[in-house]
């Protein structure tokens, strides 16, 4: 197992983020729940401690706070954001809210480079997200950094291997900021850069060799890059005591069964069987508009079916999913945990507690983009491993309002077409999605010499590299013209389509 880095939760969206950057630099990190005992973390080994940003103040009565025997555990800690903030509350110095907020791009001036700063420029932009800050410094820590309102943005305590820093490190918009988390894991923690995919893939065969025995699995196989690889990983560690399943549920895209059973089936001689329980889902569909509504009702629905496919293929002890990193910090309730609920994932989310199988997560920790270099180094052809993500509950939730078979082949159709000009133009592999959504709106148009009255159908084309942030694709005028063109000649029912210009945050990449 390789050296960890322990990543405390203390509610950041960007949590997922900070341990992604930790990957990057090839060394393996592990989220932990911000109240996690040191004992806990003296028992993983952990060579080093990140403290997460976070939502609240740490002086508010309910702020969530770490175990502060972390302090004496006598490995190096990076506070970051919220984490500086704590690191002051713990160790005797003082947190207060500041008069001047910053929030967004600021100047950091390096005063002593040391050895978290070891190697950069003087002077680097980043990005500020707070409204306290650090008032009087903790006994033995000194500032190493500061930006336009305040002179503690980023401070050391070199003798213990404490560091804290204002800003962000883990976004983009922070100028060498990968090279600042490197810096801390090999020059402050002395960790080796040795997490690569094949340590992984090794790990996870060992792992779920280990947890499934001579167990049989099921895995729901949609045809998407994150079923997929789970699918090969499984059938790497377990062979034929593998067997896939592909729902039908009716919410699929232009020709995917036919995909599935070709590639699947015949190409790489997986046990699949097809389960065509379109009706059932529609049917429990008819006349549901809320969100949340849709994707538990697809969750419990996919669940049911899943238990009902037993009795043809035998008995089975595991149900394998290919939940990953982000699904699972955006589905973490405010119960157990301070980031806020922004939506249920269909992988993690709505599963009724009586479900008789025990799951099986082989890439729960990854990334999509670590995914897609598990895929390849499996094997998976390129149309499958960089094939864009397709969310669980499909076209279910790319339907605003309720659910009719109609809308859902004016869908289809229209997002056939986008797809077909995405791949002609090249464009497909190089945005991280691409997709239509319907909406429940008509609009005045004209065909021929004819008024029309028909919906209106959204592109949704966004860049991103994990997910976790995204900004719109700027895509050519004429490709989009050529879109537009070819769905309101194409697509009957369509009079109107529209591009979505927002980026994430605020707005999610899916609509519901």
């Amino acid at each position: 197992m390789p050296q960890t880095i322990a990543v405390l939760d203390f509610g950041s969206q960007l949590t997922q983020v900070i341990a992604r950057r930790i990957r990057e630099c090839q060394v393996y990190s592990r989220i932990y729940h911000y109240s996690t005992p040191a004992a806990k973390l003296r028992e993983d080994g952990v060579a080093g401690i990140i403290l997460s940003g976070g939502p609240q103040s740490v002086y508010a009565r309910k702020a969530p706070h770490p175990d502060p025997a972390i302090f004496q555990l006598g490995v190096p800690i990076l506070g970051i954001c919220y984490g500086v903030q704590l690191m002051g509350h713990f160790l005797d110095g003082v947190v207060e809210h500041s008069k001047a907020r910053e929030y967004g791009h600021g100047m950091l001036t390096i005063r002593k480079a040391g050895r978290l700063f070891f190697g950069l420029p003087q002077k680097l932009r980043v990005w500020n997200s707070h409204g306290d800050k650090l008032t009087k410094l903790p006994p033995g820590f000194r500032a190493i950094g500061t930006t336009e309102n305040s002179p503690y943005a980023a401070i050391e305590d070199a003798k213990r291997n404490f560091y804290g820093i204002q800003f962000h490190p883990e976004v983009f918009h922070t100028e060498r900021g990968v090279d600042m988390i490197r810096n801390f894991l090999v020059g402050v923690c002395g960790v080796k850069q040795e997490w690569t995919t094949r340590d992984f893939i090794t790990q996870a065969v060992g792992n779920i060799r280990a947890q499934v025995g001579r167990g049989r699995v099921l895995l729901g196989l949609s045809g998407g890059v994150d079923s997929s690889v789970a699918a090969a990983l499984l059938h790497k560690a377990i062979g034929k005591q593998l067997t896939c399943v592909f729902v039908d549920n009716g919410l699929l895209r232009k020709g995917e069964r036919e995909t599935v059973e070709k590639l699947y089936g015949d190409h790489f001689h997986i046990d699949l069987r097809v389960v065509d329980a379109s009706k059932l889902f529609l049917r429990r569909l008819k006349g549901v508009s809320e969100p949340e509504q849709k994707r538990k009702i697809i969750g419990r629905t996919f669940v049911e079916v899943f238990e009902k496919s037993l009795k043809s293929i035998g008995h089975a002890e595991f149900l394998g999913q290919g939940t990953l990193y982000p699904d699972v910090i955006e589905s973490v309730s405010i119960a157990g945990n301070p980031a806020s609920l922004i939506k249920t994932h269909h992988n993690v989310g709505g599963l009724p507690a009586r479900m008789k199988l025990k799951l099986i997560e082989p890439l729960r920790e990854l990334f999509k983009d670590e995914v897609r270099r598990v895929g390849e180094a499996l094997g998976l052809p390129k149309e499958v491993v960089w094939r864009q993500p397709f969310p669980g509950p499909g076209l279910g939730v790319r339907v605003m309002g309720d659910i009719t078979a109609a809308k859902l082949e004016i869908l289809r159709n229209a997002d056939a077409v986008l797809q077909d000009e995405m791949m002609r133009s090249g464009y497909y592999y190089k945005v991280w999605q691409s997709f239509c959504v319907f909406l429940p709106v008509r609009t005045v148009g004209v065909f021929g010499d004819e008024r029309t009255y028909d919906y209106v159908i959204a592109i949704r084309v966004v860049e991103s590299t994990d997910a976790m942030t995204a900004d719109w694709a700027k895509l050519p005028h004429e490709l989009l013209q050529k879109v537009s063109s070819r769905i309101t000649n194409e697509v009957r029912g369509v009079g109107r389509v529209v591009f979505d210009i927002s980026s994430k945050p605020p707005a999610t990449i899916e609509w519901e």
